[in-house]
């Protein structure tokens, strides 16, 4: 697949990443939250890894240059 996340968004994604980790793993939202925001995790620092969001594949749009 063709990198298509910026350097500013993977940072931004890596952000939004432990943002959502923290809040998962301090608990107090609820089972199915945490579960949620660990998913959200884990799919931010994918993408954030590969380069490739499969959502911005779709809709025809990329970040780096």
């Amino acid at each position: 697949m063709k990198k298509n996340v910026g350097n500013i968004d993977k940072i931004l994604r890596l952000v939004i990443a432990a943002a959502a980790g923290y809040f998962a793993y301090a608990g107090g939202l609820g089972e199915t939250m945490s579960y949620a925001l660990y998913a959200v995790t884990g799919i931010m620092l994918l993408t954030a890894a590969v380069g490739t969001c499969p959502i911005y594949s779709i809709l025809g749009m990329k970040t780096n240059k």
